[in-house]
């Protein structure tokens, strides 16, 4: 087991921002979110909701399951 300080990677979000060439600034905007909170995000400090997780697969052009990292591999 890991200690407090490792944080679990949940998410892909920052990868998937890399891979389409997107910035996690452009994202707050496009959610109207505050681009601490997508900070956060992209750093697995916090997650979104399930239903922003959907909104930012549709800005993405991809499918939630991209932005989730696979648990098999952890």
């Amino acid at each position: 087991m890991g200690t407090k300080t490792e944080r679990q990677k949940l998410n892909r979000i920052k990868a998937v921002l890399a891979e389409t060439g997107h910035t996690g600034k452009w994202l707050a905007e496009q959610l109207g979110k505050d681009p601490v909170t997508v900070s956060k995000w992209c750093t697995n400090t916090s997650q979104p909701d399930l239903y922003t997780l959907n909104n930012i697969a549709k800005l993405l052009n991809t499918e939630n399951r991209e932005l989730i990292c696979n648990w098999s591999s952890l």
